[in-house]
């Protein structure tokens, strides 16, 4: 019997994968509603606290091939930035700055309201900054989108990613190093480590292409040598204790900007981006309980509405100087409602950095479950809605 136990458990995440990916198959073509949004809900329903299909996932390794698949996406994210359309419209940077400002003090308001502990309201209000790259790329892939909130989507995101891992990891310094208040040493450390991690991402980008074109098979192995690369940038990056998120934007970045191409058959990575994908949206509504999630219930709601409302208002005041009009820019903004996976990633690092306070923020895990499935299809709406994407699309 222990043998035939032990059998079940190692099924049990292939089995929760399989699953996922024939639920979202299935549920994308009778639905037209995102993929993604079928792989959260299958990995919240089969994980351990509910269903008990899927044993609670071994931090270290789950979290180091989540991080994997997440690096894939934040590559090609990276890769997706135009640094020379920023320099000319600078307004797009001053947008992302605003909205992301308001809508942190906005969440801290709400959560002070609500009574959260100072450092409960920090967290929330930094991880609320974030928008998901793994929702946000997936989604405007899947539904072949193009046009301006399609890329100010893209672009916004990127930058809402950086401010939320400075400002997380100045609210872990300020908790890690609460005995001293030392507030500048706090940002001095989340600092370094976005400089660090950024600095490495950069170097990748330097070093991979040269390589390639030293072996005369860029176009070739391009696809195959940027997976190898990400992959090892996320371990290292993991081992040092470094921000793989940060470290996997610079380094698609400065690929895009050492001219490297990619066709059309490389988006996603393949069937590697593919099988990662399901991976990680799995594992990270794995992650969450049904207890927790009831728990914070109310103070999510209201953190999810005050986010929607912030981000959206942000990008709205600054539509017609970042140049479009009131519509797409409140559109934009509604299209930076995703959030899940991205905080899963970011509270696993800070726990594997000792930081207990974490165990708290049940309404991190309400926040998680409600936008792990309805943040996909409130970014395919507002992609609709901007007429940047088909009402339904069944691609494959």
């Amino acid at each position: 019997m222990p043998e035939f136990l032990a059998i079940l458990t190692s099924l049990a995440w292939p089995f929760a994968i399989t699953v996922a990916w024939l639920v979202g198959e299935f549920g994308q073509r009778w639905t037209g509603l995102p993929r993604i949004s079928f792989y959260g809900l299958v990995g919240f329903v089969l994980a351990a606290p509910q269903l008990g299909v899927l044993p609670r996932p071994e931090t270290g390794t789950a979290l180091l091939l989540a991080d994997v698949g997440f690096g894939l996406i934040l590559f090609e994210l990276g890769y997706r930035i135009n640094l020379h359309w920023l320099r000319t419209n600078p307004w797009i940077g001053v947008t992302g700055l605003f909205e992301a400002g308001l809508t942190f003090v906005g969440v801290y308001l709400v959560a002070n309201a609500f009574g959260a502990p100072l450092f409960d309201r920090l967290m929330l209000a930094s991880l609320s900054m974030a928008t998901s790259p793994a929702t946000v790329v997936r989604v405007i892939n899947e539904q072949k989108s193009s046009g301006q909130v399609t890329e100010r989507a893209l672009h916004l995101c990127a930058l809402n990613c950086v401010l939320a891992v400075f400002a997380f990891n100045a609210a872990v310094g300020l908790w890690i190093f609460r005995t001293s208040e030392d507030v500048g040493d706090a940002l001095w450390n989340s600092l370094v480590v976005l400089g660090v991690s950024a600095f490495t991402g950069a170097v990748f980008g330097l070093v991979v292409p040269g390589v390639l074109r030293l072996l005369g098979k860029l176009a070739q192995d391009a696809t195959v040598a940027f997976a190898l690369a990400v992959i090892l940038l996320v371990a290292i990056t993991h081992a040092l204790g470094l921000s793989p998120v940060v470290a996997a934007l610079a380094f698609g970045l400065t690929a895009r900007h050492r001219r490297v191409a990619f066709s059309q058959a490389q988006r996603n990575f393949g069937a590697l981006g593919e099988l990662l994908t399901v991976v990680l949206f799995v594992f990270a509504a794995s992650t969450l309980d049904w207890r927790r999630v009831w728990a914070g219930a109310l103070l999510a709601v209201a953190l999810v509405l005050v986010r929607l409302l912030a981000k959206t208002a942000g990008v709205t005041a600054f539509a017609h100087l970042a140049g479009i009009s009131w519509r797409k820019g409140a559109l934009t903004g509604v299209a930076l409602t995703p959030l899940s996976v991205f905080v899963v990633l970011l509270i696993e690092h800070a726990r594997q950095a000792g930081v207990a306070v974490v165990e708290e923020l049940r309404a991190v895990a309400a926040v998680t479950m409600l936008l792990e499935v309805f943040g996909p299809i409130i970014l395919q709406r507002a992609l609709v809605w901007a007429r940047e994407a088909p009402e339904r699309n069944h691609a494959a």
